[in-house]
């Protein structure tokens, strides 16, 4: 070890000046001030790795040396010198077992190519080649690839795009996939299928052209492109599931869906028609909810209005028939007392609404003063009252309803009297008063 240590002593003065170690330096010869010359530094390298294999002088690589003085070396010194080569081999050997897992990476690691376990991030060590080798996966990378275009909606790739809805309809279908590998996963998607990638878009076209398949056309252009993502998704997760992928599906975003660009005129024709029906349909639904509440509350009315007519009639039958029972009630008792008072309280009721004046011409004079206009505005605010109660609520052919004449029975004093006009008038009443 001493004679190892003397060899790679880079503090040896003598290095490069002929010496090979076990001798003192010798001084140089000349301008020995400056560095040694690099062939030197070589040759006594050469000449001290010699000496460890007991090769004794070494002189004979040297100019000045005589040549064929190497001898061959101990076997003592070779033994030391296969052992501490067979150290550094192997101290290599495990050392290259040694790596390094980045963020966001797991590292693989087969033995005889069979899986062995999973290093996370960090300084990771491993048996070294051949026993064991690893291989680095990131599973944090959000992978993505697109289906039925590449790069933009233009660049269209035809037998990816066009799929068939349930009503035998073609659709134009562009859409994005996004997945990620799960942090367990990372085995399955080495070993468990042959290019899982390739897989994932697979699955992708399979799974979408089932759920396209499986709803209507305008279902899936318009309304439905939400639900349709996510049942993609879904049945996406389940097939890569039961493949053991190790893959989690993160979203299915539909970028573009349409007709094929050879019906695309038609089409476009179909669905101005459609919204142009579904416009009249709307503006016809307006005016109809317009026009039924107000013709509901108009009929509303009008039968509110007969009803509150048919309770006034009724309510002004029903008293006036009360109250000729309660005339002929008291009329029973004393009929000339009564007659007496009917008449008068009719030829009252008359007179106070007649235009007319009656004069006694035996107490008149030659001076008399008629208040005619008075008279004349007293019998047209009598005429306008006498039709707002006969009219009271608007209705055609509302009058005041009328009560039929009723015949006054006669004392034999009265038929035989000479008053003829006060009996006759006696007998008939007036239909305004038997009314009230």
């Amino acid at each position: 070890m001493l004679r190892i240590k003397k060899i790679f002593n880079l503090n040896d003065p003598g290095w490069g000046r002929g010496n090979n170690g076990s001798e003192p330096p010798k001084r140089p010869q000349g301008n020995g001030d400056g560095p040694p010359d690099l062939d030197e530094v070589w040759r006594d390298f050469n000449n001290r790795l010699g000496s460890l294999f007991g090769r004794k002088g070494g002189g004979g690589n040297r100019p000045n040396g005589p040549r064929g003085s190497i001898t061959p070396p101990s076997p003592r010194g070779a033994r030391i010198g296969l052992g501490l080569i067979a150290l550094v081999l192997v101290a290599l050997w495990l050392a290259s077992g040694f790596f390094i897992v980045q963020e966001g990476q797991v590292a693989v690691i087969t033995q005889f190519g069979k899986y062995k376990s999973t290093a996370q991030a960090g300084f990771q060590w491993r048996m070294p080649y051949p026993i064991q080798s690893h291989e680095l996966v990131n599973v944090s990378q959000l992978r993505t690839f697109e289906v039925g275009f590449r790069g933009g909606s233009r660049n269209k790739v035809a037998p990816e795009a066009l799929m068939l809805t349930t009503d035998e309809n073609i659709v134009d279908m562009q859409f994005v996939v996004q997945y990620r590998l799960r942090a367990d996963g990372a085995p399955d998607y080495l070993f468990k299928m042959r290019d899982p990638d390739d897989a994932v878009r697979q699955a992708a076209e399979t799974a979408m052209r089932e759920i396209v398949g499986r709803k209507p056309m305008d279902f899936v252009l318009y309304e439905g492109r939400t639900e349709v993502a996510g049942e993609v998704q879904a049945l996406m997760q389940q097939i890569l599931d039961r493949y053991s992928a190790g893959i989690q599906i993160s979203t299915v975003a539909i970028q573009n869906v349409q007709p094929p660009e050879q019906v695309q005129a038609a089409f476009d024709d179909a669905v101005k028609a459609g919204q142009d029906r579904e416009r009249q349909i709307n503006e016809g639904q307006a005016y109809a909810n317009q026009v039924v509440p107000l013709a509901s509350g108009q009929a509303s009315r009008m039968t509110e209005q007969a009803e509150g007519y048919k309770a006034k009639v009724i309510g002004d039958a029903q008293g006036n028939s009360a109250r000729f029972l309660s005339i002929l009630q008291e009329y029973d008792k004393a009929p000339e007392v009564m007659r007496d008072r009917l008449y008068l309280e009719t030829m009252q009721e008359v007179f106070s609404r007649s235009s007319k004046v009656l004069l006694d011409a035996g107490n008149s004079n030659n001076m008399m003063y008629l208040p005619l206009d008075k008279i004349m505005q007293q019998a047209a605010q009598d005429g306008g009252r006498a039709a707002q109660s006969g009219n009271s609520l608007g209705l055609p052919g509302a009058a005041q309803p009328t009560v039929p004449n009723v015949p006054v029975r006669s004392t034999p004093a009265q038929s035989s009297s000479g008053s003829n006009s006060s009996a006759s008038t006696s007998n008939a009443l007036p239909r305004d008063r038997m009314s009230r």
